[in-house]
């Protein structure tokens, strides 16, 4: 989209939300949030930022958010991966009735422009890596299964409803906002990142490293981590394809870098001067040894990049979160 639009931002106050939104205010859009604040924070919502508290699971309070909105970018979920196994309904519920009712919503409004949220997850078990777009989507999780469901949905509203969409497939998003702005923490993580400066923090006693016997270089497994401000640029940039070209958009994002459990490990510990306590335990079931993105497709058609995605930066800017005790 051009300068000056209102972006709904779905979930807008949450950890990639709240980037999400100051991303657009910084390109000269107007972010409207759209959060019902159950991981969401207030403490996000910064200048410039237009706040609606509502729930996408009562279709009324998105009906009447949609007045004036030219786009939408779609962040909310449920995202626990092993929870999503024990409460497939719950993540039914939330994840594919609440995106129904903000596309029903979205095309009775007859707002055209739709970024959504999506995940590696949507893969499963990596036959290759990198993943490129063309990897099999076979779900391991319930969580990912809802974001292909999604997609899927999605492909049929543009169809039939003329509802174009972008869907972003994130790999691992990390770090916090390279201006310092952003100050409510992420809310119970699930990831490794976010558990290490947990630890170093002293919020949690230790970590735990699944498994240092994979066939890796040091024996830890390997994942692609993405800084959220480039994942909030990616957003930006995806708005911006919607409204010039004809096609929708499926890409992921990512580095196509791995960094390793252990290599995360080290580098927290030196740059945070402080040396935590890390258990090794055996592996995880379901975890992979590498998970590595292929972006080329963002590079081409979006020309976009990872410009903070480096482990310094990603460390650096969650030390300087987490010791501005903020969240």
């Amino acid at each position: 989209m051009s300068s000056g639009y209102r972006i709904l931002v779905v979930g807008g106050a949450g950890y990639i939300g709240s980037h999400v939104a100051k991303a657009l205010r910084d390109s000269g859009d107007q972010p409207v949030v759209f959060d019902n604040l159950s991981s969401g924070q207030r403490v996000n919502l910064l200048d410039g930022f237009e706040f609606i508290h509502g729930d996408l699971l009562l279709p009324e309070q998105i009906r009447a958010a949609m007045s004036g909105i030219d786009a939408i970018i779609h962040l909310a979920a449920l995202k626990a991966a092993g929870e999503s196994m024990v409460q497939p309904e719950r993540y039914a519920t939330h994840n594919l009735s609440g995106t129904l009712n903000l596309l029903n919503a979205a095309t009775e409004a007859g707002v055209q422009h739709i970024v959504f949220s999506s995940s590696a997850a949507v893969y499963g078990e990596p036959k290759y890596t990198p993943m490129d777009e063309a990897h099999p989507t076979e779900p391991v999780n319930f969580y990912g299964f809802t974001k292909l469901e999604i997609e899927r949905i999605l492909a049929w509203y543009s169809k039939l409803r003329g509802l174009r969409f972008a869907s972003l497939r994130y790999f691992n998003a990390a770090g916090y906002d390279v201006d310092g702005e952003i100050r409510g923490l992420e809310q119970d993580p699930n990831n490794l990142l976010p558990i290490v400066l947990e630890t170093i923090s002293g919020r949690r006693p230790h970590i735990e490293v699944f498994g240092t016997d994979y066939d890796t270089p040091d024996g830890s497994c390997i994942r692609d981590y993405i800084h959220v401000s480039d994942l909030a640029d990616a957003h930006v940039r995806a708005l911006r394809y919607l409204n010039t070209e004809a096609q929708d958009l499926t890409v992921n994002l990512g580095t196509s870098n791995g960094l390793s459990v252990l290599e995360i490990v080290a580098a927290a510990r030196e740059i945070s001067g402080v040396d935590f306590v890390v258990r090794r335990t055996g592996r995880r079931r379901g975890d992979p040894a590498v998970v590595l993105a292929s972006a080329e497709q963002a590079k081409q058609i979006l020309g976009w990049s990872p410009q903070h995605s480096a482990v310094q930066t990603l460390l650096e800017t969650m030390v300087r979160a987490y010791r501005g005790k903020r969240g």
